[in-house]
């Protein structure tokens, strides 16, 4: 994962998704953002706390830390796999990572997203790809989240990673080798239950069918982590597999992804029949 996700849903529609309510301490936290990168604040779910929607930062620093830290990704094989072989099917070797070891048994949360930005291997986001789930929007990625406390001022920061596994064939597609473990609606729960045995949890760390996702290609200019804004996510050429089934673009409505409505009605038109 190249560490850039898309998140512009709505409040209201990831309260009644997910079955959760914004915490009060959450409230100013959210802005819609077609970009999210490392030390971005955006909308999790946490098996503590699996009824409030909070907002933590993307970047983990586990508690003992001495300096915030901004780790983006834990990979699922941990020091296994280091040839990042599709096939493989051993060990979850982040059972055993010291950074995530304890995490990873006590700390998981629900990432959620609209989308997530990859690239080639070795063009990066020189060439980009917007990834999206053809029937699901917003959906959850699997995270680890820990608090860490600055010795010196006491802010208190919550931070979380997305885990990562291989490639399914649509990732492959684009060059990439690496995928966000992204979770079935069913097994959402199972990934926030502290009491899930080990073998449970591990056994969720799998890529995503291809045969349910898609992808197209999108500008460069997504590279700047500060740029924000529906034109960094418009397709700049054909979706990587034919779709037939449109009515998942109609139920794009740039209203809910923050914009005014004056921007919204200027722009709807061309946009509203090419993202996701």
């Amino acid at each position: 994962m190249c560490g850039r996700y898309v998140m512009v849903s709505k409040i209201k529609e990831i309260e009644k998704k997910f079955n959760v309510k914004l915490s009060k301490e959450a409230k100013s936290h959210y802005t819609p953002n077609t970009n999210i990168s490392h030390g971005d604040y955006a909308p999790v779910v946490t098996g503590d706390r699996p009824r409030d929607l909070q907002f933590f930062q993307f970047g983990f620093t586990p508690e003992w830390a001495q300096k915030p830290m901004y780790v983006i990704n834990a990979r699922s094989e941990g020091d296994y796999n280091k040839e990042d072989d599709p096939q493989y099917h051993g060990s979850m070797g982040i059972i055993d990572k010291p950074m995530f070891r304890k995490v990873i048994r006590s700390q998981r949360c629900l990432v959620l997203a609209d989308a997530f930005i990859e690239g080639p291997k070795k063009e990066r986001l020189n060439k980009p790809y917007v990834l999206y789930l053809q029937q699901r929007r917003p959906f959850a990625l699997a995270g680890i989240w820990d608090r860490w406390v600055n010795t010196q001022t006491g802010e208190v920061l919550s931070s979380f990673a997305v885990i990562t596994t291989t490639a399914n064939s649509l990732l492959q597609q684009i060059g990439h080798h690496r995928s966000p473990v992204v979770l079935d609606e069913g097994s959402e729960q199972d990934w926030l239950n502290t009491e899930a045995s080990l073998s449970d949890v591990t056994s969720l760390l799998k890529p995503y069918p291809s045969e349910w996702m898609n992808a197209y290609p999108i500008s460069s200019k997504i590279k700047s982590p500060s740029a924000n804004g529906l034109d960094l996510i418009e397709p700049i050429g054909e979706r990587l597999s034919k779709e037939f089934d449109y009515h998942i673009y109609r139920d794009l409505r740039l209203e809910g992804m923050g914009m005014t409505t004056a921007r919204s009605r200027r722009d709807q038109e061309g946009l509203q029949a090419s993202l996701f």
